[in-house]
């Protein structure tokens, strides 16, 4: 083999083994990574079957039910727009509370249900991810368009009279 050839050679070697290693860290990265959505993205079927995701928003006042067990909870996340049922068995963090901002991980399961694997509360009072006030802004835009366009309908009856 001449010199140029071998040196083409070795390249070849070199770009097949840098693209094996990236498909294995490609691949490994996959089944790691954790996709976030919101309740009205789950209700859209946007969230993906069988696979752990996250989930924010705010637990909905009223909702949280602890079972005989303690460690069982039962809660509702909303996004202001649509909601979502939650169980978690573990111990919440300090700050969890009706009201407040929470990341949810887990895997939905028929009828509607997130099984929770960890439950995220907001640290301090102004703080909440990113992707939850996102949400949440959209969330409520979309409810005030809503209620602009119910309440902008024409109404039945003759203009002016009384």
């Amino acid at each position: 083999m001449k010199p140029r050839q071998k040196r083409f050679l070795y390249i070849v070697i070199a770009i097949a083994a840098v693209g094996i290693a990236v498909g294995l860290v490609l691949n490994a990265l996959k089944d790691n990574v954790s996709l976030y959505f919101t309740p009205t993205q789950v209700y859209n079927k946007e969230a993906p079957e069988g696979r752990s995701f996250r989930i924010g928003g705010l637990v909905e006042e009223g909702s949280i039910k602890r079972e005989a067990d303690g460690l069982t909870v039962n809660f509702v996340i909303t996004d202001l727009h649509k909601t979502l049922p939650v169980v978690y068995k573990g111990i919440l963090p300090d700050l969890f509370k009706e009201g407040k901002g929470v990341v949810v991980q887990g895997k939905m399961e028929a009828g509607g249900l997130m099984r929770a694997d960890e439950v995220l509360a907001k640290h301090d009072e102004n703080y909440m991810p990113p992707e939850a006030a996102d949400a949440l802004k959209k969330a409520e835009t979309a409810a005030a368009a809503a209620n602009s366009s119910s309440a902008a309908s024409p109404s039945s009856g003759t203009p002016g009279a009384q």
